[in-house]
């Protein structure tokens, strides 16, 4: 990929903060020429965004619980064969679960992967972490969630990448 430039972080900010915007609208905002736009807009499509999103009132769609669960996988698995296996059957069952919006390998407090999740209500959950056990709790030695109520005063600052933009700095652009 390109190094990107000033004006390429900007695009992509501002379309961090409302992804809705016109090329036009942008390029006023910007102070650049809609072409300018377009064409840089165009480039980011191709090597950067991977996609644009509507971010909803999750508790208006009916979820009530966030879940953010953290695996310890079995640290014994065997052979690279087995381990490729066990990791293959995970990504499938994971790929398959239309509820998770993200999930991964990570690293920390005794973990090794993490699943982000929505759920309509705790009966929701728990038929997920029912579910998970049933196919994959052979492979893990301990899992933990933490559920956040995502229609409660607790809920101080929801999810959106406006944060990020609103204060991220481009380090390495000219």
């Amino acid at each position: 990929m390109k190094k990107l430039k000033l004006m390429d972080y900007e695009i992509l900010y501002e379309l961090m903060k409302n992804a809705r915007r016109s090329d036009r609208q942008l390029a006023k905002i910007l102070n650049t020429s809609q072409p300018t736009v377009t064409r840089k807009r165009t480039f980011l499509e191709k090597e950067l965004i991977e996609g644009y999103t509507a971010i909803p009132r999750w508790e208006e769609l009916g979820y009530e619980i966030f879940a953010i669960t953290l695996v310890k996988s079995k640290s014994v698995l065997g052979s690279k064969e087995k381990y490729e296996t066990v990791r293959k059957r995970g990504m499938e069952w994971l790929m398959k679960q239309p509820n998770i919006i993200m999930g991964g390998g990570c690293r920390g407090s005794g973990v090794n992967s993490f699943m982000i999740s929505l759920h309509k209500n705790y009966s929701d959950y728990d038929e997920f972490m029912h579910n998970y056990r049933l196919e994959l709790g052979d492979t893990s030695d301990e899992v933990q969630t933490v559920l956040v109520n995502l229609g409660g005063r607790e809920l101080l600052k929801p999810l959106h990448l406006k944060y990020l933009a609103e204060t991220r700095k481009p380090s390495n652009s000219k």
